[in-house]
C-alpha cells in the first residue's frame, strides 16, 4: 500500500454544522491500494481520539464520484463496487485520547473489470443507521479516501482540453497570475498528470516555473477536472487585496515586483504508464504595470516641461546678455 499526498474529508450531518464533541484523528486519509481479481488485500487505519471522555465511533462506507470539475468527490451510496467490498471493525470504543490501529480488508470478486474503483471508509459518531435517518447537525463523521487498483490491461484514453488565464485575460498590471488547464479523462482508472508550467519572457528567459499538480489531484474515469497553477511571488497579492488598493498602492505593488514586457507560458504535461501520454499548450500574455508607468510619465512630464521652459528662458537670458554687449560695444566705439 501505497501512502500518497493526501485530502482531509469532514463530512457533517444535516446542515453541516459542526459538532465541537465530534475530534477524530485518522491517517493516513488517503490510502492508494492495487489488488489482483479473486484475491483479499488488507490494510490499516491509525484512530485518535482527541476528546476528553471515551467515545464509540461506526464505520460505514460509500462509493465516490467527482463532482463537477473541481475534484471534489461526491458520495453515492453503497450499492455496489468498492463499498461493497470493504470491511472493517462496525464499531471501535476509543478512551481518551486513546490512539489505536483498525484493520480493514478489500475482497476483490474474481470477476471484477481491470482499472480504478474509488470509495470511503468512515468513522462517524452515530450509528450508521441514525447518521443516514437523522436531519440534525448531531455528530459527525470522518471519511478515508480508498483508490483501489484492479490489476490488468487498463484502457488509458484523455488529453488535455484547454489552457487559459481567468476569463482568458491577456492583459495584466502585476502577479499574481492564475492559470487554468483541464483534462478529460476517458480511461478505466484515475490519472495524477505531472509536468511543469514555465514562463518566458521576450528574451526567453525563465521568469517562472512551478509543477503543473502542486498536490498531485486525481482525475477519475469519466471525468474532467480543471487545474490551477498561480505565477506569484513574495510581494504578489491575492486579487482581493489588489482590489482594495488604492492608485498609489497598486503602482507601489508593481515597483516592488516589476514585470513588463510579453511573455509566454508553455505548459507541459504527461501521464499514464511509462508517462505514455504526453501534452503540450501555449499561450502568451502581457504584463503592463500601467499605475508605475502614470506615475512615472507624469513624472517625465513634469522634468521635460520644467526643462523646456528652463531652457527657452535660458535662451532668452543669453541673447538679452548678447545684445546688451553688442550695445555696449557701439557705445564704446
Amino acid at each position: 500500500m501505497r501512502k500518497l499526498s493526501y485530502t482531509i474529508l469532514v463530512l457533517f450531518a444535516g446542515l453541516g454544522l459542526f459538532s465541537p464533541v465530534f475530534a477524530l484523528t485518522v491517517s493516513p486519509v488517503k490510502i492508494d491500494i492495487t489488488g489482483d481479481p479473486g484475491t483479499t488485500v488488507h490494510g490499516e487505519i491509525e484512530l485518535f481520539n482527541e476528546q476528553d471522555s471515551n467515545k464509540t465511533f461506526y464505520s460505514s462506507f460509500e462509493n465516490f464520484e467527482t463532482n463537477g470539475e473541481s475534484g471534489a468527490p461526491s458520495f453515492v451510496g453503497a450499492k455496489d463496487g468498492l463499498a461493497t467490498w470493504l470491511q472493517t471493525d462496525t464499531q471501535v470504543v476509543l478512551n481518551s485520547n486513546q490512539r489505536t490501529k483498525v484493520p480493514f480488508s478489500i475482497t476483490i470478486p474474481y470477476g471484477a473489470e481491470a482499472g480504478g474503483y474509488f470509495a470511503a471508509i468512515f468513522f462517524g459518531s452515530q450509528p450508521p443507521g441514525k447518521q443516514e435517518s437523522s436531519q440534525l447537525a448531531i455528530g459527525g463523521k470522518l471519511g478515508i479516501l480508498v483508490f483501489l487498483k484492479v490489476s490488468g490491461k487498463v484502457e488509458e484514453g484523455g488529453g488535455l482540453l484547454d489552457f487559459t488565464t481567468k476569463n482568458n485575460q491577456i492583459f495584466f498590471d502585476a502577479l499574481p497570475i492564475n492559470f487554468y488547464y483541464r483534462v478529460n479523462n476517458t480511461g478505466g482508472d484515475r490519472v495524477i498528470p505531472q509536468g511543469l508550467l514555465e514562463v518566458k519572457n521576450l528574451g526567453f528567459l525563465n521568469s517562472f516555473s512551478g509543477k503543473a499538480n502542486l498536490k498531485d489531484g486525481s482525475v477519475l474515469p469519466r471525468s474532467i477536472r480543471k487545474f490551477e497553477v498561480g505565477w506569484v511571488n513574495d510581494q504578489a497579492l491575492s486579487e482581493k487585496e489588489k482590489s482594495e488598493l488604492g492608485f498609489f498602492g497598486k503602482a507601489f505593488l508593481e515597483l516592488k515586483a516589476f514585470n513588463f514586457g510579453w511573455y509566454t507560458a508553455n505548459l507541459n504535461i504527461f501521464w499514464g504508464e511509462n508517462n505514455s501520454k504526453s501534452f503540450s499548450s501555449r499561450l502568451s500574455f502581457f504584463i503592463i504595470p500601467w499605475h508605475l508607468l502614470m506615475i512615472v510619465g507624469v513624472f517625465l512630464l513634469v522634468v521635460l516641461g520644467f526643462g523646456f521652459f528652463g531652457l527657452k528662458r535660458y535662451n532668452r537670458w543669453i541673447i538679452a546678455k548678447a545684445t546688451k554687449s553688442r550695445r555696449k560695444r557701439k557705445i564704446d566705439e
